[in-house]
């Protein structure tokens, strides 16, 4: 809804910011467990527009050499919260019970929400130049000035104005099989990441004996690998996208692909780590730090994909975000579902190198995608791959043209 001409960005994340600030208070109050699941669900339906197609106002701000900055805090701020709502919950409920959690996010979301009504300046391209056309017919009492939004959607009923914008996100999903895949992927990435939260209570407290909340403490290798994967991809832009951009002006979007090809290594690997020492008999830093290894990977898979999804169709970039956002939380969701029986029938050593042999077709896939793309295109493959091992280890090298 967001890019209806008549809404714009605001509209939606205001309206909806203002029932989950009110609907944390039911939440804190409620006496039985279903009307808590009806809370929940409404809180999470209303809380998602800023998730959904936050990226689409960075889009709006961000040229396209700046953009691939603004997407890294908005990436890592929705890829690092789930770990860190643990963190700040677990203690505090301890002591004053699950509520508390639901009065933390009032207090959190609230003056956020007055930040946003007062701060929070529009950003979508159609609505401002709506606006701006209004302003001009009401001035000069000329009806002849029209924004663009309005030509285009002149002799179109208002309902399928927006129902067409409702189901833009399906119809390019469906339509184009890149897109359809980058989803896919980051499904599959991010529904693994869910698992952790059914893993980490059958390995740490029970294989290692740690103390319930000594083993929340785990989360912090989430954190700890985003950060490092940030620093590193901010030092890339530095020193190859930037230059490159500046260089040779705009290149094609599949070209931001490029890190990810190494980067979707990562999470195979990481998995493998935590899945063959989380056992209780080798040291927990040792998981832990296939944990960091996954989650540091993941960050730079979805970084490059969350910058390759707008420039593909700029137009309906919220589309392309609300589309990727409600297929990847959706399998999060079912992740959440199974993953405890999978782990408890298969044992976390079997389960978590079921998921990592996922990761590795995903890994195949993306390989096969980005050939097919390149070849299509005619971009230069091994260009990309030097740039690719140029920012993943550091240094920069040259292929031999016979291999």
């Amino acid at each position: 809804m967001s890019e209806v001409p008549l809404y714009g960005r605001n509209i939606p994340y205001i309206a909806s910011l203002v029932i989950f600030v009110v609907l944390c208070v039911p939440t804190a109050l409620v006496d039985n467990f279903a009307g808590l699941m009806v809370l929940r669900l409404l809180q999470g339906f209303f809380g998602s527009p800023c998730l959904a197609s936050g990226g689409a106002s960075m889009t709006d701000i961000y040229s396209d050499l700046y953009l691939p900055l603004g997407l890294t805090g908005w990436v890592a701020a929705a890829y690092g919260g789930p770990a860190l709502g643990p963190l700040l919950s677990v203690f505090s409920i301890a002591k004053k019970g699950w509520r508390w959690a639901m009065w933390e996010m009032l207090w959190m979301s609230a003056p956020i929400l007055v930040l946003m009504i007062v701060c929070l300046p529009e950003t979508s391209a159609d609505n401002i130049l709506l606006r701006r056309a209004q302003r001009l017919r009401k001035v000069t009492g000329n009806s002849k000035f029209l924004s663009r939004s309005e030509v285009a959607h002149e002799s179109q009923p208002f309902h399928k104005m927006v129902l067409h914008y409702m189901t833009k996100p399906v119809e390019i999903m469906m339509k184009d099989p890149a897109v359809l895949f980058a989803n896919v992927y980051t499904s599959l990435v991010y529904g693994i990441y869910y698992s952790f939260f059914e893993a980490f209570p059958l390995v740490y407290p029970i294989k290692y004996k740690m103390h319930p909340h000594s083993a929340t403490l785990i989360f912090i290798s989430i954190i700890i690998g985003c950060a490092l994967a940030m620093t590193v991809y901010i030092i890339y832009i530095y020193t190859r996208l930037m230059p490159d951009l500046r260089a040779k002006g705009q290149l094609e979007h599949e070209y931001r692909l490029a890190p990810a090809l190494f980067a979707s290594l990562g999470p195979p690997i990481g998995l493998f780590i935590f899945a063959w020492t989380a056992n209780g008999k080798i040291h927990w830093a040792v998981s832990a730090l296939g944990v960091v290894i996954y989650s540091g990977s993941v960050f730079i898979v979805l970084q490059c994909i969350i910058i390759y999804l707008p420039l593909a169709y700029p137009k309906y970039s919220a589309s392309l975000f609300a589309g990727n956002d409600t297929t990847r939380s959706s399998v999060a969701f079912a992740f959440i579902l199974f993953s405890r029986s999978m782990f408890i029938n298969l044992g976390i050593d079997r389960g978590v190198t079921l998921l990592a042999g996922l990761s590795i077709l995903g890994i195949a896939c993306l390989l096969f995608t980005t050939m097919v793309q390149t070849s299509v295109l005619g971009l230069d493959l091994q260009s990309i791959a030097e740039q690719s091992v140029a920012m993943t280890f550091g240094f920069t090298f040259k292929m031999s043209r016979d291999g």
